[in-house]
C-alpha cells in the first residue's frame, strides 16, 4: 500500500477512528457504565455497545475502507482472498494505533472518578484469575478462536456479492453483540487484539503477560473463518477494501 497515495491514507486514517470508536465505546461501556449504582447497563449493555460501535462505523467508514477495525478480521478477510495482502500492514498498524489512543482517552476521562482504580481491569481481557468466570487459558484460547471464526464466517457472508445489500452492518453488529454475550464471562471478549492492546498497555503487569493469546486466537480464528466461507462459496465477491473513487470521464 502506497500511503503516498491520498485514498490510501484515508483508508488508514478511517480504520484508526474506527477502532478508535470501537474501544472507546465498548471499553468505555464497561468501565463507565456497566455497574453504575442503580443504572448499570450490565453484561447485555456492554455486549449491545461493542456490536453497535461496528454497526456505526459500517455505515460511516464502510465506503472508504471496508470498516475492520480489527487485525483479525483484516487478516481473515485477506486469507479469503476478500482483502490484498500487501494492505495487511498498513491496516493493522492504523487499527492499533487507533485502540491506544482511544484506551488513553478512556484513562483520561476514568480517572476523574472517584476510586477509580486500573487494577479492576480497565476492561482488559483475561484467562485464569483475571476472567471474569475464571476460566482456564485453554478454555478462553478455545473461545476466542471460535468466536473469532465464526465473526469472519458472518462478516464474509454478509459482505459476499449476493447477499441483501445495505444489511451487512446490522448482521455484523448484532453478530459481534452475540459474541460478547457468549465470551464477556470467559474472557471479558476480545476477537480483535486491537481492542485487547489498548486497555492491557495501560493495565500493564498481568494484562500485558497475558496479551499473547489475544493475539494468536483471534488471528488464528479469523484466518479459518476466512479461509472456511472461502472454501464453502467459492464464487469472486467484492473486496472488502471500501468503494474506489469512480475514474474521471474523458
Amino acid at each position: 500500500m502506497d500511503l503516498r497515495n491520498p485514498t490510501n491514507m484515508h483508508k488508514c486514517v478511517a480504520e484508526g477512528i474506527g477502532t478508535f470508536w470501537l474501544t472507546f465505546a465498548g471499553c468505555g461501556s464497561a468501565v463507565i457504565a456497566a455497574a453504575f449504582p442503580e443504572v448499570g447497563i450490565g453484561l447485555l449493555g456492554v455486549a449491545f455497545a461493542f456490536g453497535l460501535s461496528v454497526l456505526t462505523m459500517a455505515y460511516a467508514i464502510g465506503h472508504i475502507s471496508g470498516c475492520h477495525l480489527n487485525p483479525a478480521v483484516t487478516v481473515g478477510l485477506a486469507a479469503g482472498n476478500r482483502f490484498p495482502r500487501q494492505d495487511v500492514l498498513p491496516y493493522i498498524v492504523s487499527q492499533v494505533v487507533g485502540a491506544i489512543i482511544a484506551s488513553a482517552v478512556l484513562y483520561a476521562i476514568a480517572i476523574g472518578a472517584p476510586g477509580f482504580d486500573l487494577a479492576k481491569g480497565f476492561a482488559a481481557n483475561g484467562y485464569g484469575a483475571h476472567s471474569p468466570g475464571h476460566y482456564s487459558m485453554i478454555s478462553g484460547f478455545v473461545a476466542e478462536v471460535v468466536l473469532t471464526m465464526m465473526f469472519l464466517f458472518i462478516i464474509m457472508g454478509a459482505t459476499h456479492g449476493r447477499a441483501p445489500a445495505g444489511f451487512a452492518p446490522i448482521a455484523i453488529g448484532l453478530g459481534l453483540t452475540l459474541i460478547h454475550l457468549v465470551g464477556i464471562p470467559i474472557t471479558n471478549t476480545s476477537v480483535n487484539p486491537a481492542r485487547s492492546t489498548g486497555p492491557a498497555l495501560f493495565v500493564g503487569g498481568w494484562a500485558l503477560g497475558q496479551l499473547w493469546m489475544f493475539w494468536l486466537a483471534p488471528l488464528l480464528g479469523g484466518a479459518l473463518g476466512g479461509v472456511l466461507y472461502r472454501w464453502l462459496s467459492e464464487e469472486p465477491s467484492a473486496q472488502v477494501t471500501g468503494v474506489s473513487p469512480a475514474a474521471p470521464a474523458e
